[in-house]
């Protein structure tokens, strides 16, 4: 009598606890691979799928990098990899070199799974970011435009990771921003993957599919002010040093070059 009842109770505990993770694990519905660059051949970054954003003007962060454009020593594919590489050597005005790349123009999309797989640099003063724009930044302004930091990291506080939305009443010069993160103890070691999953009405932020942090509609109100995430934005990888969060604790100068190193980008729908 004992032994049934105790088999009993067991099979019920080991049934609701796969209910119980079915509901949590939410799996997201089955998309289609749609746009990637697996980075398989050498030289300067493929143009059909990336252009450069170009200058030294800080970039509205107090940045020290000079970006250029088509310059292997900054951004190149080698052994698989898309290296962004930035460098301490004088440019015009800046003291270090660096390269951001950009899909706008180019591939640009409106929903979808969006995955890096990357492996971060360290060293105080280092800023790497994956991150994406609203399209119609072209005729309106940062942050109305709305921003998606899917990957933040800055070398003085080693292996924690931001994740962000920007908004034009959700910012950080208002101090405003939605943002969430989570230490990876291995992100300046080794690869992982960094994605944001977007719906009409959801955003949620994932390294190595485990979600840290989301944002929805209903939270944050329908106004385009609050969620301009309904419409196209496209994808910047770029390596920056300095600056008003990179620079806080100041720039390392003994440690360049330093590199961000991506296996690939993956856009599904």
């Amino acid at each position: 009598m004992s032994q049934v009842f105790l088999t009993a109770v067991l099979h019920a505990v080991l049934f609701l606890n796969c209910q119980s993770s079915t509901v949590d694990s939410n799996p997201p519905a089955k998309r289609k691979l749609v746009w990637a660059d697996e980075f398989d051949k050498p030289g300067l970054p493929d143009t059909k799928k990336w252009k450069y954003d170009v200058g030294g003007h800080g970039f509205g962060n107090n940045e020290l990098q000079y970006y250029l454009a088509s310059r292997p020593e900054n951004a190149r594919v080698e052994n698989g990899l898309l290296v962004i590489e930035a460098r301490k050597e004088k440019h015009e005005n800046r003291e270090y070199t660096s390269a951001k790349l950009i899909t706008k123009g180019i591939a640009e999309w409106k929903y979808g799974r969006i995955e890096v797989r990357a492996k971060l640099p360290s060293g105080r003063g280092t800023w790497p970011a994956i991150w994406m724009l609203g399209s119609n930044i072209s005729h309106t302004r940062w942050p109305l435009c709305g921003e998606i930091d899917i990957m933040e990291h800055v070398g003085f506080d080693e292996n924690v990771v931001h994740g962000s939305l920007h908004t034009d009443d959700y910012n950080h010069v208002k101090g405003t921003q939605k943002s969430g993160r989570l230490t990876v103890p291995n992100a300046t070691a080794d690869f992982n993957v960094y994605a944001v999953e977007w719906t009409a009405d959801r955003l949620d932020f994932l390294i190595n599919d485990q979600r840290f942090y989301s944002v929805t509609k209903a939270d944050l109100g329908a106004k385009e002010s609050q969620w301009p995430l309904d419409q196209p934005y496209y994808l910047i990888l770029n390596l920056a040093v300095g600056g008003n969060w990179g620079g806080q604790k100041g720039v390392d100068e003994t440690i360049w070059p330093r590199r961000l190193e991506i296996d690939y980008v993956r856009v599904y729908q």
